[in-house]
C-alpha cells in the first residue's frame, strides 16, 4: 500500500532519507519524553523518530495515511519499536486538538514536515502552548522559516519573528530543494529548530505585548508614533526616541521596553 499526495491537504512527501534523518536529528531530546509529529504521511520522518528514546505520537488528517501508518508501516519496519508504549497514531487536525489534554500537560516536542498552507498557524499554536512545548523543529516553506528566524533590521522581520523569538531561541538549520519531494513544490524549503528559553515569561502583560507587536507591524512602513496612535500616546511619550523608529528596527527586548512604556502611559 502507498499513499497518494493530496493537493488540498498541501501534501508533498519527502523522498530523501538523509534529509529525513537530519530533520529528526534536529531534536536535542532534552527535557521531554514525548514527541509529536504533525503530518507524517507515509512515515519517512517517523521511522527516524522511532529510533529515539522518546515516545512518538503522530497526528494525521489524511485517512489514507492513517490507514497506512496503522497497517502497512509496522510491517515495512519490523526492526522498529512500533508497540503502543512507544508509538501511537491520532487521526485529526492539529490546529483543532488540545495538546495539553492529549499529553496530560506533560512536556512534548513538536516536529514535522509541515503543510505550507497552515505552517504559520502551527507556529502560533506552539507559542500558545509554550508552557508545554520545550522544543519545536521542522520543515517550512523557506520564506516562512527565514521569517521565523530573522533578526531586526530586515524587511522579512515581522510579527512571526518577534512573537516566536520572545519565547524561543530560533536556529535556521538548512535549506531543502524541491527535487526531494513527491510532488515537488514550486519553492525551496527550510528547516528550523526552536528551543524554549530558560526564562520564557515576559516582564509585561503578554496580551498587551502581542497587541503592540501586531499593531506596529500592521503599518510597518510608518514610524511607531503613527502606527501606534490607537494607543492614545501622550505628547511627552511621543518625544521618546523609540517612537521615531519603524517596527522592523526594534529587537524583541525593544518591543518589551516599548510595551512597558505604553503600560506606564496608562493604556
Amino acid at each position: 500500500m502507498s499513499v497518494k499526495a493530496k493537493k488540498h491537504l498541501g501534501q508533498h512527501f519527502l523522498t530523501d532519507e538523509s534529509i529525513a534523518k537530519d530533520i529528526a536529528d534536529a531534536l536535542t531530546e532534552n527535557g521531554y519524553d514525548d514527541v509529536l509529529e504533525i503530518g507524517p504521511g507515509m512515515g519517512v520522518l517517523t521511522k527516524y523518530l522511532l529510533e529515539k528514546k522518546a515516545k512518538v505520537t503522530v497526528m494525521e488528517l489524511d485517512r489514507e495515511s492513517v490507514a497506512y501508518l496503522h497497517d502497512t508501516f509496522p510491517l515495512e519496519h519490523i526492526n522498529l519499536n512500533t508497540s503502543k508504549e512507544h508509538f501511537s497514531i491520532i487521526e485529526g487536525d492539529f490546529l483543532k486538538k488540545d495538546i495539553q489534554e492529549i499529553f496530560q500537560k506533560k512536556q512534548v516536542a513538536i516536529i514535522g514536515n509541515f503543510p505550507y498552507n497552515i505552517s504559520t498557524q502551527i507556529v502560533f499554536k506552539a507559542i500558545e502552548n509554550k508552557e508545554f512545548v520545550p522544543e519545536f523543529a521542522g520543515m517550512f516553506q523557506k520564506e516562512v522559516a527565514m521569517r521565523v528566524a530573522e533578526k531586526e533590521g530586515s524587511k522579512i522581520y515581522g510579527i512571526l519573528s518577534v512573537l516566536t523569538q520572545a519565547f524561543f531561541d530560533v536556529e535556521y538549520l538548512f535549506t531543502v530543494p524541491p527535487t526531494v519531494f513527491n510532488p515537488p513544490p514550486k519553492v525551496d524549503s527550510g528547516v528550523i529548530r526552536l528551543i524554549r528559553k530558560k526564562d520564557y515569561s515576559l516582564p509585561v502583560d503578554e496580551k498587551i505585548f502581542f497587541r503592540v507587536v501586531k499593531t506596529a507591524f500592521n503599518q510597518r512602513r510608518k514610524m511607531l508614533r503613527s502606527s501606534l496612535k490607537s494607543f492614545q500616546l501622550s505628547d511627552s511619550l511621543k518625544e521618546d526616541p523609540i517612537f521615531a523608529k519603524r517596527p522592523e528596527q526594534l529587537s524583541v527586548k525593544d518591543f518589551i521596553s516599548l510595551t512597558q512604556k505604553l503600560i506606564e502611559n496608562g493604556i
